[in-house]
C-alpha cells in the first residue's frame, strides 16, 4: 500500500503544464523556425510614463529598417518557413533520420528534435561538432547549444550563435525516393548556405504570454514594449497567461481583481524586476525567483531555499529539525519514528541510503533518499524521497509498507539504487565500490553516529545542563559552546550546507578521504586550464558540479579560480571534516542518561582547559601581545575592534607537550585563527596541516600548519558574525627548527613540496611586520613577538601580515585560548527622541 505525504506535487505539476494554450504553442514552434508572428493588436501605446517622461516608441527605427529591407530578416525567416512547410510534407521522419546519419548528424530523439534538426541542417548546413566535447550541437532557446556530456559529471556547456559548419554538398541517401529535397538542392548547388540570423535577444520571452497588474513604477506601456520587443506577447487577462507581472506595493495594497484570480489560479506573480532581469541577462530567469506571493497562499509552492534572501534562508534552516542524522536514523518524513520504527538491518547491511546530484549546466540540484524501516509487529516499509534540494514542495515522497514481505522490500530497494546511480547496491554497501557512470546521482557514505546539529545540545538543554555541570564554571562555559549544536549549525549555514535531509557532519573517513583527493585533483587540472573561453567554461562548471554533489549545497555556483578554490573547497572541506569529529566525539546528548553531559563531553576531549587569572603574567604578556599586534576588523562598512573575555591554559595528549616542545630551538608563541566549529577537532586531536598548496594566502606554503605574529590575521578567521560577536583565537608554540626560509612572494607547489620534504620552517613576510625592538622572551627562551605593527620592506608582497608555515605537528603545541568579543568601533550613537 503506498501512501502520497505529498500529494499537491501532481497538482503542481498540472498546473505549470498550463503554461500556453495550442495556439500559442503553435506559434513557438513557428517562432523558433524563424517565422515571423505578428501581433494582432493595433492599439497605440501610451508612451509617457507615471512621472511624465516620454518612453521609447513600440518600434524603434531599427526594426523598421530590418523590416523593409528585401532581403533582411523578415523575408529570410519567410524563406526557412517556407522551405520547413515543404520539407514536412515530401519527408517522412524516418527520411529525415536517414539523411542526418548520412551527414553525421544526431538522428536520435524525439519527433520534434529531429525535425527541427533536419530542417536546420537542410537550409543552414550541417553543424560541426561541438569544440569541447564531440557532442552534437542543436538549436534551443535561440541559441545552439551542446546536447552532449563533457564527462559523467556534467553536461556540455558550450553554446554559440554562429557555430562552424560544414562544407560540400549535402548527401542524400539513395533509397530516398522523393525528388523534392534533390530538386532543391540542386536548385542551391554551388551556393553558400545562409546564415542563420540569431537575434537572442529578441526572443527572451517568446512563447510566454503575460499580464500586467495594478500600478506599477513605471507605465504599463512601457513593460508592454519591453515584452514585446524581446519577443513575448502581454493579454489583459490572466486567464491562460505563464505569470502576472505586479509591483510588490500591489500585493501588500491587496491586489487588483486580476491579481487575486491569478492568486485563485494559482497562476505566478512576478515582481517587474523579472522582466528586468530577464532583459539585462538576456535570459527569462526562474519565475520562482521573483515570486511575490508565495508565502499567502494555503497550498503555495513557495520558494526553494536557495531562491530565498540569505538572511531568510537562515532563519529557516537554522531553527529547522534535522530529518536525517546518520546511518541508523530513521528519516522524519516519514512519520515512522513515532511508530517505534528503525531502520532495517540484515546481514549486516544497514539499508539507509542518500544521495545527490548537482550538473550546473542545466541547473539541476537535487537529493535522494531512500531507507527500509521497520516497525514493531515486523512490518517492513520503504520511504523514498526525490526531489530539488531546499524545496520540500516538489519532492517525489512515499512510503510503501510491504508487511512480512522483506524478500520483495529487499528487491525493490536494490532496484531503486540502480535506477537513481547506475550501480548495484550489495558492492557498493560492503566494499564500497561505486563507479561513477553516468549524470545520475552519487551517494554520500554516511556513518552510524548523530549529526552534531541534531545530536549536540539545543539552546534550551544548554542552561540545564552547565547548571549541572560540576566543571569550573569558567570552564563549562567553554564546553558548553563547544558540544552545543549552535556553532555547527551557523557553520554550515554560512557555507549553505545545513541542509535537513542530508547529515554533512556524519559522513565517514571514505567519504572524507574521497573529498579530499578530488580537490587535489581539482588543484592539479586547474593548473592548465585557460583563463577564459568554451574550455574554461565547461571545465569550471564540471569542477563545481562534481564538488557540490560530493558536498552538497542549496546555492551552488560555477567557481572559478584559485581564490574560490581555497574559500569554498580547501577551507569547506576542513570545516565539515572538523565537524564531523565534533560529531563523533559529542555522540547524542538528547538519548544521554548521563546527570552530566559537559563533563563526560569534557572526558573524552582528553585535554586539560583551566582558566587563566587576570592578575597572572600570562594574562598580561597575552592581553599586551593582543592590544599590540591587532587591528580592526572590517566588514563592508564596520569597523570592529576586539576585547578579551576569557584565556584558557590548555594541555593536551594530541600535541606535543610543552615540556617537550620547550627543548626544540626558535621557538616562538604565534596567533592561529579559527572557526569556533573547528575548535574541538584541534582540542581532541590537535592542528592538521592545511590540505593542499594554493597559490593564495593561507595556502600558499603547501601542507603546513600557519600562524601569524599578528592577532590581527588570526581575528579574520575567528570572527563570527555581527549577531555572534563571540570567537576564538588560540596561542601555540611553535618550534620552526634549526634552519629558517624567509619568502616575499608566493611560493610555488614545486617550492613548497621541498619545505615540506625538508620539515623547515618558513616565514612569509608580510606587508605589516612586528617592530622586532618591542620583542620578549616569555620563558624558556621562547619568543613573543608583541611589537607593535609596522610596515615592512616587503611593500608588494602577497600577505598583509607575517606568516609562519611548520611542517611536522609535533612542532606546535597549542598553549592558550583566547576568548575574544568584537565590539562595532564606528557604531553612530542616535539620541532617543524625547
Amino acid at each position: 500500500m503506498v501512501h502520497e505525504t505529498r500529494s499537491r506535487v501532481h497538482a503542481v505539476a498540472q498546473e505549470e503544464g498550463k503554461v500556453a494554450s495550442k495556439k500559442q504553442k503553435s506559434e513557438n514552434e513557428d517562432q523558433e523556425r524563424g517565422q515571423h508572428v505578428p501581433s494582432k493588436n493595433k492599439k497605440p501605446v501610451d508612451n509617457k510614463g507615471q512621472d511624465g517622461e516620454s518612453e521609447a516608441p513600440t518600434k524603434s527605427k531599427k526594426l523598421k529598417a530590418d523590416e523593409s529591407e528585401p532581403n533582411g530578416r523578415e523575408a529570410a525567416a519567410r524563406d526557412f518557413a517556407e522551405f520547413c512547410k515543404a520539407l514536412g510534407e515530401h519527408l517522412s521522419l524516418d527520411d529525415m533520420r536517414n539523411i542526418l546519419e548520412a551527414n553525421e548528424q544526431d538522428a536520435s530523439g524525439s519527433e520534434d528534435a529531429v525535425v527541427l534538426r533536419c530542417e536546420d541542417m537542410m537550409f543552414y548546413g550541417p553543424l560541426e561538432k561541438c569544440p569541447v566535447c564531440g557532442g552534437q550541437l542543436e538549436f534551443k532557446g535561440w541559441k545552439y547549444r551542446c546536447t552532449g556530456n563533457y564527462s559523467e559529471w556534467a553536461r556540455c556547456t558550450f553554446s554559440s550563435n554562429d557555430p562552424s559548419r560544414r562544407s560540400g554538398p549535402i548527401e542524400v541517401p539513395d533509397d530516398i525516393k522523393d525528388d523534392f529535397i534533390r530538386k532543391w538542392l540542386k536548385q542551391h548547388e554551388g551556393k553558400e548556405f545562409p546564415k542563420r540570423d540569431v537575434d537572442e535577444e529578441a526572443h527572451i520571452f517568446s512563447g510566454m504570454m503575460i499580464a500586467l497588474s495594478g500600478r506599477m513604477s513605471r507605465s504599463h506601456g512601457y513593460f508592454k514594449e519591453q515584452i514585446m520587443k524581446h519577443g513575448g506577447k502581454v493579454n489583459n487577462s490572466v486567464l491562460g497567461v505563464t505569470c502576472v507581472v505586479a509591483s510588490p506595493a500591489e500585493r501588500d495594497k491587496g491586489g487588483s481583481g486580476g491579481f487575486a484570480e491569478a492568486l485563485e489560479r494559482g497562476t505566478p506573480i512576478v515582481s517587474e524586476n523579472w522582466i528586468i532581469d530577464s532583459i539585462e541577462k538576456k535570459e527569462v530567469q526562474p519565475l520562482a525567483a521573483y515570486d511575490i506571493v508565495s508565502d499567502v497562499v494555503p497550498e503555495g509552492r513557495g520558494l526553494p531555499l536557495g531562491q530565498l534572501d540569505p538572511s531568510e534562508e537562515a532563519i529557516e534552516t537554522l531553527a529547522a529539525e534535522v530529518k536525517l542524522a546518520g546511518k541508523r536514523s530513521v528519516h522524519k518524513d516519514s512519520k515512522l519514528e513515532k511508530d517505534g520504527g528503525c531502520v532495517f538491518e540484515k546481514d549486516g547491511i544497514i539499508y539507509n541510503c542518500a544521495f545527490a546530484v548537482c550538473d550546473l549546466g542545466c541547473q539541476m540540484n537535487e537529493l535522494c533518499i531512500m531507507q527500509l524501516i521497520m516497525v514493531p509487529e515486523n512490518r517492513l516499509h520503504l520511504f523514498y524521497k526525490k526531489g530539488p534540494i531546499g524545496h520540500d514542495q516538489m519532492a517525489e515522497e512515499r512510503v510503501e509498507d510491504f508487511g512480512s514481505r522483506i524478500n520483495d522490500a529487499i528487491k525493490e530497494f536494490v532496484r531503486l539504487f540502480e535506477e537513481v546511480t547506475g550501480n548495484e547496491f550489495e558492492p557498493w554497501e560492503r566494499q564500497k565500490k561505486f563507479e561513477k557512470k553516468s549524470m545520475k546521482m552519487y551517494p554520500l557514505d554516511m556513518d552510524v553516529g548523530v549529526d552534531v546539529r541534531h545530536g549536540g545540545a539545543a539552546l534550551r538543554q544548554l542552561g540545564s545542563a552547565a547548571a549541572h555541570c560540576k566543571l569550573d564554571p569558567s570552564v563549562s562555559f567553554l564546553v558548553k559552546q563547544l558540544c552545543g549544536q549552535e556553532i555547527y549549525r551557523y557553520a554550515l549555514m554560512e557555507m549553505a550546507q545545513d541542509l535537513p535531509d542530508l547529515p554533512i557532519g556524519m559522513l565517514t573517513d571514505l567519504h572524507l578521504k574521497r573529498g579530499e583527493d578530488m580537490l587535489l585533483q581539482i588543484r592539479g587540472d586547474a593548473e592548465s586550464v585557460a583563463e577564459s573561453g568554451p574550455e574554461a567554461d565547461a571545465f569550471w562548471t564540471e569542477v563545481s558540479s562534481k564538488w557540490f554533489t560530493l558536498f552538497p549545497t542549496t546555492r551552488p555556483y560555477t567557481m572559478r579560480g584559485f581564490e574560490q578554490i581555497a574559500d569554498n573547497v580547501a577551507s569547506g572541506f576542513e570545516t565539515v571534516r572538523d565537524i564531523n569529529d565534533a560529531s563523533h566525539l559529542i555522540g547524542d546528548v538528547f538519548s544521554s542518561t548521563l546527570d552530566d553531559p559537559l563533563s563526560e563531553c569534557y572526558k573524552k576531549l582528553g585535554c586539560s582547559i583551566n582558566p587563566v587569572t587576570e592578575d597572572s603574567e600570562d594574562y598580561k604578556m597575552i592581553l599586551k601581545y593582543l592590544e599590540k599586534t591587532y587591528e580592526p576588523v572590517k566588514v563592508e562598512d564596520v569597523v570592529y575592534g576586539v576585547s578579551v573575555e576569557r584565556i584558557y591554559a590548555v594541555e593536551s595528549s594530541a600535541f606535543p607537550s610543552y615540556e617537550k616542545i620547550k627543548n626544540l630551538p626558535n621557538k616562538i608563541l604565534l596567533w592561529c585563527g579559527t572557526r569556533s566549529s573547528n575548535l574541538l577537532r584541534h582540542l581532541h586531536k590537535g592542528f592538521l596541516p592545511a590540505v593542499c598548496h594554493l597559490p593564495v594566502p593561507g595556502y600558499m606554503f603547501g601542507k603546513a600548519i600557519v600562524c601569524s605574529d599578528a592577532a590581527a590575521e588570526a581575528a579574520r578567521y575567528g570572527f563570527t558574525a555581527v549577531d555572534r560577536p563571540e570567537g576564538y583565537l588560540v596561542l601555540a608554540v611553535a618550534s620552526l627548527g634549526e634552519e629558517i626560509k624567509e619568502v616575499t612572494g608566493t611560493p610555488g607547489a614545486e617550492e613548497a613540496r621541498v619545505f615540506e620534504e625538508k620539515k623547515m620552517g618558513v616565514k612569509g613576510v608580510g606587508r605589516k611586520t612586528t617592530d622586532e625592538s618591542e620583542h620578549i622572551s616569555w620563558r624558556d627562551g621562547v619568543i613573543v613577538p608583541c611589537g607593535k605593527l609596522v610596515p615592512s620592506a616587503n611593500k608588494d608582497g602577497p600577505l598583509e601580515y607575517n606568516e609562519y608555515a611548520v611542517y611536522d605537528p609535533k612542532q606546535v603545541s597549542i598553549c592558550f585560548l583566547v576568548g575574544v568579543k568584537y565590539e562595532e568601533q564606528n557604531m553612530e550613537v542616535v539620541p532617543d527622541e524625547e
